[in-house]
């Protein structure tokens, strides 16, 4: 039977991937391809409590059965003829698994096939993986389908942490799901899901006073939008995961890319109405990308356009390399005299950005000043085209003009090129590393292989430290720190570009262990009116330095004029005993040594209960603890809601609230 017309799977296959940062915050996730957000559960990560309460109202038999528990049939069909109605269904969990993947109308003929499917389901899967099928179909209202779409969805945050109210809400909205929607029908969601407290506490599993404690729990009456960070490189790493691993852990850090995001979006606003912003944010030692902003805003012109996955012009943004190739050649030295005077290459002949020539000067003081002339001369005793080679042999490919010949090929060195964005920040994270190129990690899996990858030489270690040694003279944008104060700081080693027309403003490095891409422009490759490099994009790439060194969150500054009366001293007042622990409203888990069958466990080690005051008795849910000569234990018996006091010897009162999880 198992392998005679076999259940179609092709729906549990198919789920919205998820992409997460580093650190399992969820940054994005695309729905199936009817619009519905089938997020595919993770029993590991989902509230275990949560999954002990749904056996128990769903299936108690659920680990002894082999699909279908004859028991709860039988029980369902008497209750159904003394009714003269269904009024009770008796399907397993593995049964309403089957339902899900191929459903069909509810009749005694469907109700056999689901016996049928579920025994083949019980076949081919462990319980564990029909669990988790169960909870990635299951109907939660509208287009949500799957436990971590409702919590999300419903409760701003993932399964693995559920109050006792939100655990009974999620159990009670498949067998009603539109119903029951709390944003569409409050009162039949609280009525339902108070009912599954009830028989929760009817079966044991919870106590009377978490019961109470549960149904006092505001319940939720609003759907919060999915988020979506990083939208565009989340959304591309999202759609190149396949098959059933459905979620992909990025090496992006949303604290950063959510405060360069808004960077990005500020500069845009100022830079003008089709203007926007790429920033990428690279990790030196693992190539790991810790921030991606692809626009200025999905509200913008070109908004939707990744741009860091677009080929622009670099403008002088390349001339670090050609000077760094020329050290390794022995072709030039920091201090090797270059003249910067009008000069013809075959039929090409440069000028400086401001139309200057400055005579004789050094190889270094050419670079901090971004002079055109010298490395064009630079780029022609090297060769135009063994650069170009040298970079392509790494992995970084420069898109030529159609029409592009051997003289065209000096105009390499002023941007006459394009290059994709992130192969540019590749290359300054090369710089970083000692001349070695990489490819970027996208995952936390590339992430982890990079140090013990070779990579490809583009220079040797000594051309690419004089090379950022001199670009750390390039002098910070006006209104940035002044210069002594910087060399004692972090300085960034860094150069700006800026393309034909102005439709490209550049400024990239490294600092503090990253490297680091600012891009500003159209979209659409329109010109712009003197936005260039230093003036457009330097002052930001200072920004996001800034946001590397500070730190997640910033206190709040206390700054009153003047105290209030009442606390212009700070008096003494004697007002009974003052708890300790545990704190009020606190959450505390427990190790658990075993647990009984009727639910209740044993701890490896009591809570220890602190207080200050004379002559203490302690009294846990209205009974008195025990009186100890040290700190008294307290011993819960099972996880829920606790009302914990205590009486001093003026028999004043103190009680606090607390959470007690168990942690197995």
């Amino acid at each position: 039977m198992n392998f005679i017309l076999p259940p179609d799977m092709s729906k549990a296959q198919k789920a919205s991937a998820v992409a997460l940062d580093r650190n399992g915050v969820w940054l994005r996730a695309l729905p199936v391809d009817d619009g519905r957000w089938r997020i595919r559960a993770d029993i590991q990560r989902t509230d275990k409590s949560f999954v002990r309460h749904l056996l128990t109202i769903e299936d108690e038999r659920f680990y002894l059965h082999h699909g279908a528990d004859p028991l709860a049939l039988i029980r369902a069909f008497s209750s159904n003829i003394q009714a003269g109605s269904v009024v009770s269904g008796g399907s397993t969990i593995t049964m309403q698994t089957a339902r899900l993947l191929s459903p069909k109308d509810r009749t005694y003929l469907s109700k056999l096939i689901e016996v049928v499917r579920a025994v083949q389901l019980e076949a081919r899967y462990t319980k564990r993986e029909i669990l988790s099928i169960y909870l990635t179909l299951a109907p939660y209202g509208g287009n949500l389908e799957g436990v971590r779409a409702a919590s999300l969805s419903y409760f701003g945050h993932e399964p693995e942490s559920l109050t006792i109210g939100e655990q009974a809400l999620l159990i009670a909205l498949p067998q009603a799901p539109e119903a029951r929607r709390p944003d569409r029908n409050p009162k039949a969601a609280l009525n339902a899901r108070n009912e599954v407290l009830l028989r929760l506490q009817d079966r044991g599993a919870i106590t009377p006073a978490v019961t109470q404690e549960a149904m006092e729990e505001p319940l939720v009456t609003r759907r919060a939008a999915f988020p979506a960070l990083a939208w565009h490189a989340a959304g591309r790493l999202a759609r190149q995961v396949g098959g059933l691993e459905a979620t992909v852990i990025t090496t992006i850090d949303a604290p950063l890319q959510a405060r360069l995001e808004a960077l990005a979006r500020q500069t845009a606003a100022a830079q003008g109405l089709n203007s926007s912003v790429a920033i990428m944010v690279v990790d030196i030692k693992t190539r790991a990308v810790r921030a991606s902003v692809g626009s200025g805003g999905l509200d913008r012109a070109g908004g939707w356009i990744d741009m860091m996955q677009r080929v622009r012009s670099p403008g002088s943004s390349l001339k670090p390399f050609i000077y760094g190739i020329g050290f390794e050649d022995g072709v030039i030295a920091p201090e090797t005299r270059l003249m910067d005077v009008p000069t013809r290459f075959g039929d090409y002949q440069p000028e400086n950005f401001d139309r200057v020539f400055h005579g004789e000067v050094s190889a270094k003081d050419a670079l901090v000043n971004s002079l055109n002339v010298p490395a064009v001369a630079v780029l022609n005793r090297i060769g135009a085209e063994g650069f170009s080679s040298r970079l392509d042999g790494a992995g970084i490919h420069l898109i030529r003009p159609k029409a592009g010949l051997k003289e065209a090929g000096l105009a390499l060195a002023l941007g006459g090129a394009g290059i994709k964005l992130s192969d540019l920040a590749s290359l300054y994270a090369a710089l970083g590393d000692n001349g070695v190129v990489k490819p970027l990690a996208w995952t936390e899996t590339e992430a982890r292989l990079r140090p013990y990858q070779p990579g490809s030489r583009l220079m040797t270690a000594e051309a690419a430290q004089k090379t950022l040694a001199i670009l750390r003279e390039t002098p910070a944008p006006a209104g940035r720190l002044p210069g002594a104060l910087m060399k004692s700081a972090n300085r960034p080693a860094y150069k700006t570009g800026t393309s034909y027309g102005y439709r490209d403003a550049l400024a990239v490095g490294v600092a503090g262990g990253h490297a680091i891409l600012v891009w500003t422009g159209r979209p659409d490759g329109g010109a712009r009116a003197d936005m260039t490099g230093r003036d457009a994009a330097a002052p930001l790439l200072f920004d996001v330095v800034d946001q590397l060194q500070a730190p997640a969150q910033l206190p709040n500054v206390l700054t009153p004029d003047r105290p209030p009366e009442a606390l212009k001293e700070m008096k003494t007042v004697s007002a009974g005993p003052v708890i300790l622990f545990p704190p009020d409203g606190s959450t505390v888990f427990v190790e658990v040594r075993a647990r009984g069958a009727d639910g209740d466990f044993t701890l490896k080690r009591g809570l220890k209960l602190s207080a200050r005051g004379k002559g203490l008795q302690w009294y846990v849910n209205g009974e008195a603890l025990p009186k100890a000569d040290g700190a008294p234990l307290w011993y819960p018996a099972q996880e829920g809601f606790y009302d914990v006091a205590v009486v001093d010897d003026q028999d004043r009162v103190r009680h606090v609230k607390v959470r007690v999880k168990a942690v197995e």
